[in-house]
């Protein structure tokens, strides 16, 4: 009921990302059930609706993966001062997060079925009635325990990846939560560092706030009086702020940089393998060929090249980006390239990895556009609804997270603005880093669709 009032209550853009969670649920189901459709409809071929099924895992994989992303920027369960009081705390908030995917996808696995029975024509009164009757097998009775299986396999895996992803956990480092166990000498757990002797804790000035000075301390020469003056006597005020602080100001007011992400040699590698074994393909030849979606064959070991090299860029997506933000901060760097490499480096994990997925997707569909021979036609109304939905889901779920990036800024560029920089200069910065990235990632998915081209062009 909880998931439910804030679906209802959620502003109209978080709104159109759910239904667009919905729609992708209900391609991805539809495509599941035709699986279905050809597999009633010819029982003595099961290599081929298993790998019309095996096909699916692609739409399936980018629609979970779209639905994390929408799940991540929901404004409705992030943590908020004061419901952990009324019991909404992170885990259950997670819970809630979960459940709304969950009603998503499921309204979308629900519009496919109402669609495929369409179809079939099971259900009449409205346009194109039974117009697939004889590919989804019409004259035959429809297995409906299958049928709610593949139905609830989105709604069932997206909630679950959506759980596991947002789950309350602690990210502080192993040192920090082993010094937050220790209590002191006279706590009940713990030891502290330095052996204090007893009466300590009653000493006069035994124990100063952190940054304090020694009891001998010299005299300030910027207050012109010792830290603690005697009773009486007048102590001069603080110093207004130097430039030195306003410069610091300025610097706290940009992004911290984020370390580099560590996986960027194994995604490096990862390519690399998936581009050696698609070379031992082209050099083997085809004499194992097995059917891809537009009429193409390949070799397993194709395949198994894709899919190292999809693999390759989205584990190397982070760090690509860490290092593009890196070389906008080189040689001598102004006010602009600061900020926007700045931005770059902090936003790394969190658009580096949708950015690797546009673009392996982006590979793919320009090795298939490349091999597409419009002579002979063979790309069906399903292989177009895959390719759509995969290219569709990548887009969204980077414009998602490019989102997710702006509103994890927002302090960040509420904070310039008070140091009086301009707005262009904050556009400008925008499309610096969106150039940067097209200059990077550019040639780096022109490359590799090329080379992913080319074992079946031979």
């Amino acid at each position: 009921m909880l998931a439910l009032r804030l679906m209802r209550g959620a502003r109209p853009a978080v709104q159109l990302r759910r239904l667009l969670v919905a729609l992708a649920s209900a391609g991805t189901g539809f495509l599941l059930l035709c699986a279905l459709g050809h597999a009633i409809s010819h029982p003595g071929d099961p290599s081929g609706a298993l790998l019309r099924l095996a096909w699916c895992l692609t739409p399936l994989a980018a629609t979970v993966h779209f639905a994390l992303a929408v799940a991540r920027t929901d404004p409705g369960t992030r943590p908020r001062p004061g419901l952990a009081a009324i019991g909404l705390g992170p885990a259950r908030l997670m819970a809630v997060s979960a459940t709304t995917t969950a009603l998503s996808c499921t309204l979308g696995s629900l519009l496919a079925l109402l669609f495929f029975l369409h179809l079939r024509g099971d259900l009449t009164g409205m346009p194109f009635d039974g117009a697939a009757a004889d590919f989804l097998a019409a004259d035959a009775p429809l297995p409906w325990p299958a049928a709610l299986t593949l139905l609830g396999l989105v709604p069932a895996i997206a909630s679950a990846t959506v759980g596991f992803v947002l789950r309350p956990r602690d990210d502080r480092p192993a040192s920090a939560k082993r010094e937050a166990r220790s209590y002191g000498r006279f706590g009940a757990y713990g030891r502290t560092a330095a052996r204090e002797t007893f009466g300590s804790y009653g000493r006069f000035r035994a124990h100063r706030p952190a940054g304090g000075r020694s009891a001998g301390a010299a005299p300030d020469p910027a207050r012109g009086r010792t830290p603690h003056a005697r009773a009486g006597e007048s102590t001069l005020t603080a110093p207004p702020a130097t430039d030195d602080q306003t410069e610091d100001l300025g610097r706290e007011a940009l992004p911290t940089p984020q370390e580099a992400p560590k996986g960027l040699p194994w995604g490096i590698a990862v390519l690399a393998a998936g581009l050696a074994v698609e070379a031992y393909a082209n050099r083997q030849g085809a004499a194992s060929a097995a059917p891809l979606p537009g009429g193409l064959a390949g070799t397993p070991s194709v395949l198994i090249g894709w899919l190292l090299t999809a693999v390759g860029l989205a584990v190397a997506g982070p760090g690509l980006t860490h290092l593009c933000g890196r070389l906008l901060q080189s040689t001598h760097p102004g006010a602009l390239r600061l900020l926007a490499g700045r931005v770059l480096m902090s936003e790394a994990a969190r658009i580096g990895r949708p950015l690797g997925i546009v673009c392996a997707v982006t590979s793919g569909v320009y090795a298939m556009a490349t091999l597409y021979d419009p002579t002979d036609p063979e790309v069906g109304p399903l292989t177009t609804l895959g390719l759509l939905l995969v290219t569709s889901c990548t887009i969204a779920t980077l414009l998602t997270a490019a989102v997710e990036a702006k509103h994890a800024r927002s302090d960040t560029t509420a904070a310039l603005l008070r140091l009086g920089a301009p707005a262009t200069m904050l556009r400008s910065a925008a499309a610096l880093r969106a150039g940067a990235l097209l200059a990077l990632f550019g040639p780096l998915t022109l490359v590799v669709a090329e080379l992913a081209a080319l074992p079946l062009t031979s």
